[in-house]
């Protein structure tokens, strides 16, 4: 069993662990699941209840067990029974609660008189005094409680005892408590909405990561797995979910005369407590036929249910989970997969081991009113967490410092599966777009991290939530992607297991697989290779966005990596070597050379200025003759070796000059991103003018020839890429000023404001006509758009309307919405940390977002959840645009002020204060030169 991994305590399972030895990497899933199986036979325990009670905190001695915020090894849990109640009408108090017991089954693996047990926000009922009962299995007596007490800033009950615990004997803690069903979008939580004017309630839970112990007390580790079997009471008219399938309920009456139903649950596999779900509702459901092997279901709100938004979901899980069943080689592992879209939800979708919970956006697809861009993402969302049913759930990280295995494995697997899903996507392209061209600018950052922690570095709640970042999830992925690719998709998909396959397949590497993918795991960043064509050689550095940055993090391999170059010559591919030996890569005169073809390696590639002339020369005449792949690197290394003083920033603009005659959209949304830095920078200056006359003057004939492609805008393009690329054109057209694009979008705008119930807006352009419409106008639009938001049915029509309500010229109307969102029966709060990012976009709502946070910052914090995943973008979001010494003031004393109320977003102040130094540096370096390049072009000068 690879280090970094735990599948169980007892039986050693066939894992080979692929890359790493100092972490594991990529472990083998030829795993024998008959093993797993035979472990998860467990007899289920039954609960006593008891009666009410009180909490009691004592505190604790310094460098006592507790106060450590890792678990003891001497305790191993082997089942829970629990047993909730949660009330879906408010108490005499105004408050939401849940009630329950729970019984965990343990074993002493060491000899020990303290019992540690994550608790959080529970008010436990009192036996003789203490906080639980113990009692020992198979007729052994148990110690006596001594003291127990709630040691809130590690989050654990502590019961000592007055003797050992003997080591191999086995335990019951059995605890009653009582929980608020708070709206606060962790652990177990309400969820509200409204349905044809009637106001609903469920409850639903969110465990991962540390959030299982505010459900009921557990063990809640990861490498901590157990069996769970669950019993939910809930009101009649409603339905309880589980991981496991449900028995069948029964009524029951409480002893205040209430008549509700239990529903029980049949036990879970073995598992981790972060993978525990449940959900009481009044959901409608879709399924698959009667018969299949796994019983598949949508749940959602009834009305989106009889809508048909669940049923590109269903007939999307069936072949997305065969496909990895033969990806994995392994069959599925449970009898039942339920996807539950949720009004309230604060990640995309969670992956609990048959009961996985999504946003409604990354669950519901509506044809006539949700985009291509929907339809992606519920794809590519559904990939990603079913994925994680075999990587993640069936083997699972030993701790939070290795999340990256999870997370990035899953990020990239999905594209294969979600290209499985729909062919004509080409979805394994797309991953460069969607995680890895966006990750390297994180990367490039010197407050950048490895892939893999140390554990003692990963501790607090708050240091876990942290992980849940680009790097994790994107960066995971394209180092997954370049293994795959340089030992080829067939060997990586082999059974995994990597090393054996290499070998069988002959396949000569210059190390073993560990070597080379330890320098891209255990250390930050990566390289910019520079190929001099003139004299063949090759080198590589450290690639820093700011040149000028500190790294004050050592690295035992020096911040050098084994790089797998791969290059075309003249539009012939040519073999792929290993950095660090020196190659004959000199070319003729007019040849033109390109490296790291397809983007499939984690790299920047940097030329000698003959070799970009060369490359530039092909692009003005014959682009196409490049991969469009290597099109858009082209112009995102060229950029970024801007940012970094390596390469003139008159060359990266250069790579755009090609555009006017450049149709595809990969290229032109690199391009997009790219110059979006220039308008971040510059649309509060002099620069900003020539440069909207520059991308009108390129956008034009893409605008020209999507009029003619659609037929003056009445027809979808066919190909997927096609209708991203429509949006670029319609977006640059209507902000630069194109002939009768704003005309175009207020228009339309103006036809569905006279007919609300007939929007005949396409929905692949509804984001932009929105947007460029409220832009041009005033408090009329923006009401009519926030009362449209307001009654939306369908979750991506009002994350549209939710974005475009931020493109408002009106300082007021900004100021007004940036209120609304602490408010949630306005915003939900799920919502409210995108919203002011979105506010945060528009110039005139940066200044106001930005003053609207400090002053706001304890209520955002403790509302909203200082280890919420969406923390840490709320602070790169605001200050994106920061360029000037006073901006970077301002936030270098708001992080001061709040040292101790910063939670997950504590590295992300870091890197807000790396790449405001950068955008300073840049923009003094290079506002004149911008300034008189564009000035140039649009006069047609050289």
């Amino acid at each position: 069993m690879g280090k970094g991994f735990f599948i169980s305590k007892v039986v050693a399972v066939v894992c080979v662990v692929v890359a790493i030895s100092a972490v594991a990497t990529i472990i083998a899933l030829s795993v024998v699941y008959a093993q797993e199986k035979s472990k998860n036979q467990e007899t289920p325990t039954t609960a006593t209840t008891a009666g009410p009670g009180t909490q009691t905190t004592t505190p604790s001695t310094p460098k006592e067990p507790w106060q450590r915020y890792r678990l003891p090894d001497s305790l191993s849990p082997i089942s829970y029974n629990v047993t909730l109640w949660p009330r879906l009408t408010p108490n005499t108090d105004g408050l939401y609660i849940f009630s329950g017991y729970s019984t965990v089954l343990f074993t002493c693996v060491k000899e020990t008189d303290l019992i540690l047990i994550h608790s959080n926000k529970l008010n436990f009922t009192m036996f003789d005094g203490y906080h639980a009962q113990l009692k020992a299995v198979d007729g052994a007596s148990a110690p006596q409680l001594k003291k127990s007490w709630l040691e809130v800033p590690t989050q654990y009950l502590v019961i000592q005892l007055s003797s050992p615990l003997q080591a191999g004997s086995t335990y019951e803690l059995f605890t009653e408590f009582v929980g608020e069903l708070a709206d606060d979008l962790g652990g177990f939580y309400r969820s509200e909405y409204d349905e044809d004017g009637v106001r609903k309630i469920l409850a639903t839970t969110q465990m991962q990561p540390t959030d299982a112990r505010k459900a009921f007390p557990c063990f809640d580790e990861p490498a901590m797995k157990a069996v769970f079997h669950m019993t939910l009471i809930h009101p009649h008219g409603t339905v309880a979910l589980s991981n496991s399938m449900n028995y069948e309920p029964i009524n029951i009456t409480t002893p205040d005369g209430l008549n509700l139903i239990q529903t029980s649950f049949g036990p879970t596999e073995i598992m981790s407590t972060y993978l525990l779900a449940f959900v009481v509702c009044d959901f409608g459901f879709i399924q698959s036929d009667l018969g299949a092997n796994v019983l598949i279901r949508i749940w959602a709100r009834k009305k989106a249910i009889e809508e048909g938004q669940g049923a590109y979901a269903l007939e999307k899980t069936g072949p997305i989970l065969s496909f990895f069943e033969k990806y994995y080689k392994i069959p599925y592992p449970l009898k039942k997969s339920d996807q539950i879209a949720l009004p309230d939800f604060s990640a995309g979708a969670m992956e609990n081991w048959g009961l996985i919970t999504y946003r409604e956006t990354a669950l519901l697809y509506n044809p006539a009113v949700s985009s291509n861009g929907d339809k992606e993402w519920v794809a590519t969302v559904i990939s990603h967490e079913l994925a994680h049913m075999w990587f993640g759930n069936l083997v699972t990280t030993k701790w939070w410092n290795d999340l990256w295995l999870n997370e990035g494995f899953a990020t990239y697997v999905s594209y294969l599966g979600a290209n499985y899903a729909e062919p004509d996507w080409n979805m394994s392209d797309l991953i460069v777009l969607n995680e890895i061209i966006g990750v390297m600018a994180v990367d490039a950052l010197a407050s950048s991290h490895p892939l893999s922690s140390k554990e003692a570095d990963v501790m607090r709640p708050e240091d876990i939530n942290a992980l849940f970042d680009s790097i994790t999830y994107s960066k995971g992925a394209a180092v997954l992607r370049m293994l795959s690719s340089f030992i080829t998709e067939e060997v990586f998909s082999n059974g995994l297991n990597v090393s054996t396959a290499v070998d069988n397949a002959g396949i000569q590497l210059p190390h073993s697989v560990e070597v080379i993918m330890n320098r891209w795991i255990l250390q930050m960043g990566f390289p910019v290779v520079t190929i001099d064509t003139k004299t063949g050689k090759i080198s590589q550095k450290h690639f820093l966005l700011n040149p000028d940055s500190v790294v004050d993090v050592p690295s035992e391999f020096n911040y050098e990596w084994f790089v797998p170059i791969t290059w075309i010559k003249t539009g012939a591919a040519k073999d792929q070597y290993w950095l660090l030996t020196k190659e004959d890569m000199t070319t003729g005169d007019g040849d033109w050379l390109i490296a790291n073809i397809d983007m499939k390696g984690f790299y920047r590639v940097n030329y000698d200025s003959e070799n970009w002339d060369r490359i530039l020369t092909k692009l003005s005449t014959q682009h196409q003759d490049i991969p469009v792949i290597n099109r858009a690197q082209i112009i995102d290394d060229a950029f970024n070796l801007a940012r970094a003083k390596i390469v003139s920033t008159t060359l990266a603009l250069s790579t755009t000059r090609f555009l006017n005659t450049e149709l595809e959209y990969m290229p032109w949304q690199t391009a997009t991103r790219n110059l979006d830095y220039f308008v971040l920078m510059f649309d509060r200056s002099e620069v900003y003018g020539p440069m909207q006359g520059y991308i009108n003057k390129k956008v034009t004939p893409l605008f020209k020839h999507f009029e003619e492609l659609t037929a003056n805008w009445t027809k979808i393009p066919e190909k997927h890429t096609d209708q991203y690329n429509q949006v670029n054109a319609l977006s640059w057209g209507c902000s630069t000023g194109v002939d009768g694009c704003k005309e175009l979008t207020t228009a339309w705008f103006k036809e569905w404001m006279d007919n609300p119930d007939n929007n005949k807006i396409s929905p692949n352009l509804r984001t932009t006509v929105y947007c460029s419409a409220i832009a041009e106008g005033g408090a009329v639009e923006w009401d009519f758009a926030w009362k449209m938001y307001k009654s939306a049915t369908i979750a991506s029509e009002a994350e549209k309307l939710l974005y475009a309500l931020s493109c408002t010229k009106q300082p007021w109307l900004l100021n007004r919405y940036l209120e609304y969102c602490l408010d949630p029966t306005m915003i939900r709060k799920q919502d409210a940390t995108f919203t002011i990012n979105y506010i945060a976009g528009n110039p005139i709502g940066q200044p106001l977002a930005w003053d609207f946070i400090r002053a706001n910052w304890a209520h955002i914090f403790n509302d909203y959840g200082g280890g919420s995943m969406s923390f840490g973008r709320l602070i790169s979001g605001v200050t994106k645009r920061f360029s000037s010494e006073f901006e970077y003031k301002q936030l270098l004393q708001f992080k001061e002020d709040n040292i101790n109320q910063l939670g997950s977003a504590a590295s992300s102040f870091e890197q807000a204060l790396e790449r405001t130094k950068a955008n300073m540096d840049w923009v003094a370096l290079n506002k004149e030169l911008v300034f008189d390049w564009f000035t140039s072009e649009i006069s047609g000068t050289v």
